[in-house]
């Protein structure tokens, strides 16, 4: 209390942070370690394909369902 004013927090209402809005919410997290030739041909696929080492290992993990339908 600061000389006759009264502190008050007002319960602020729930809102999701605004970012990027996406159809494609990404919110699991998985952590991988690499041995030297899997991080060999993972960086030469993003260079060749132009594209993140996130966005490679999704296509990459896309390419499994392949194997499940057989």
């Amino acid at each position: 209390m600061v000389m006759g004013y009264e502190s008050v927090v007002k319960d602020l209402p729930d809102k999701k942070k605004m970012g990027r809005p996406t159809d494609n919410p990404k919110g699991v997290s998985v952590h991988v370690r690499l041995d030297g030739e899997a991080d060999s041909i993972l960086q030469e696929y993003c260079e060749q394909k132009q594209v993140t080492r996130t966005e490679a290992i999704r296509r990459g993990i896309k390419k499994l369902k392949d194997d499940l339908k057989k």
